[in-house]
């Protein structure tokens, strides 16, 4: 299981990337992709689309399920990972690069300060 050092991680098990302009990139760890399985569709709401910290921002479909996304920060979507509409599977291909999902204006920077660290995310999943 990869898990980046750069990054901050939720509970719910989505990575939070600061792009260092205001906005983060997010998408599902590695450890969610392979719980999951075969991602077969990805469903975002729309650029523009605002969020509190924790509501959920979109779904992804595996073979036997579907999971909700939840935003790990409060903001406004600023861009879309308008790949994965036709190639979900890079999620599973490559979670931490082509395969993220959303890239979102930050509405408080200090909600970065919540995220789980790679230490701490490396515990919750064992």
């Amino acid at each position: 299981m990869k898990l980046p050092d750069d990054l901050k991680y939720t509970k719910e098990h989505e990575w939070v990337r600061n792009n260092g302009d205001g906005t983060v990139t997010v998408g599902i760890t590695d450890f969610a992709q392979g719980e999951l399985g075969d991602i077969v569709f990805v469903e975002l709401e729309p650029e523009g689309s605002e969020f509190d910290q924790d509501e959920v921002f979109g779904t992804v479909e595996a073979v036997k399920t579907v999971s909700e996304l939840f935003s790990p920060v409060s903001g406004e979507i600023t861009e879309i990972n308008e790949l994965l509409e036709d190639d979900p599977e890079l999620v599973n291909n490559d979670p931490y690069g082509d395969g993220w999902m959303v890239k979102i204006k930050l509405g408080d920077a200090s909600e970065l300060d919540s995220l789980l660290s790679v230490e701490e995310y490396k515990e919750l999943v064992g």
